[in-house]
């Protein structure tokens, strides 16, 4: 048996410019982290005395006979795209510290940890930058989803990061290297909270990408921000430009699809910031799940209570990434 643990993602700017069908032809760079919130994936072969051939559990309990019933489609797909089949038994449970589909890269981290897992259950290891293009594949060649490269990337690395995609498909990960206390002065600045629902982003993604000929200047712009991000971690100015630019690429970010906000999120936005916070941005695709604000350390209380109706979250950045946590040899004893 194992354990694969792989990390939420809270990205900052950038998004929209990692979409094959931009970067390929202009390139794009994403800046974000990872956080200590988890996808658990336990992996282990079957034993041959029960009755059905695979066991998945999520937020269904499946018990099926062969791959093909598998109803979760990452776990279908993904077993079969990695090489298993019915031959040999296999029972997955699937845990995670936060709800999926709430725009923190969810998907993509149970893809990462499920490809993570699997392999490990063969006694395979992977690098970190294979593991990503293998769930990116996996998103995006095989279940045909509409989503971007940054989350596979992301949460397989683990850390603070920019990402560039290079209109030659190539994907480089650069640590972002400032000091310590500087990304944890930013860390102690975020507040993360829960808007209470969720949606499929694949969904609202479709939306973004059949608009993205028609918002190139915009795209440019989201882009350009990555790098004035850095410019101002990497100063000793006040980090408040950090959550000022927030706020300037979350107008741009609303101006991408007309779902990628609604009236709820953006009253939950205009009262942040009456209360004290400089920017922010709902995570993910858009319209539904978690928003994260900056808010300067003397006005995190009253935020709070303005928002007392939304969940808190605390949280710290991580930087390990996806790996295993647990692992007691596999034994393989099917009948």
């Amino acid at each position: 048996m194992l354990i694969s643990r792989t990390p939420f993602r809270m990205s900052f700017f950038g998004g929209g410019t990692d979409y094959p069908t931009w970067y390929l032809k202009e390139g794009g760079a994403v800046l974000s982290t990872t956080i200590d919130k988890y996808c658990y994936l336990t992996c282990r072969y079957l034993p041959p005395f029960f009755t059905e051939r695979h066991r998945i559990v999520w937020s269904h309990i499946e018990t099926v006979s062969s791959i093909s019933e598998i109803l979760h489609p990452a776990v279908r797909e993904g077993l079969r795209f990695l090489g298993f089949d019915d031959s040999v038994g296999i029972e997955l449970h699937y845990e995670g510290d936060l709800p999926a589909r709430a725009g923190m890269g969810s998907s993509s981290a149970f893809s990462v940890g499920l490809i993570k897992g699997l392999l490990a259950l063969r006694g395979q290891m992977i690098g970190k930058h294979d593991l990503a293009l293998k769930a990116i594949a996996l998103e995006q060649e095989i279940l045909q989803e509409h989503v971007g490269s940054q989350d596979q990337v992301a949460v397989a690395h683990g850390g603070f990061n920019l990402i560039r995609f290079h209109a030659t498909g190539d994907i480089q990960v650069e640590p972002v290297t400032v000091p310590r206390s500087r990304l944890q002065a930013l860390e102690s600045r975020l507040m993360l909270f829960y808007t209470g629902t969720s949606r499929l982003s694949t969904e609202i993604a479709a939306t973004v990408v059949a608009n993205l000929e028609s918002k190139q200047t915009l795209l440019r712009q989201m882009r350009q921000m990555v790098d004035e991000a850095l410019l101002i971690l990497s100063s000793r100015d006040s980090l408040d430009a950090f959550g000022k630019l927030l706020h300037e690429a979350w107008m741009l970010k609303r101006a991408l699809s007309s779902v990628v906000t609604n009236a709820k999120i953006d009253d939950i936005y205009e009262t942040a910031l009456r209360h004290g916070a400089l920017g922010g941005k709902l995570l993910g695709a858009g319209s539904t799940g978690f928003m994260v604000f900056y808010v300067p350390p003397e006005h995190q209380t009253s935020v709070r209570q303005a928002l007392s109706s939304l969940l808190w979250v605390p949280f710290a950045f991580d930087r390990e990434g996806s790996t295993i946590i647990y692992y007691d040899e596999p034994t393989l004893n099917q009948s």
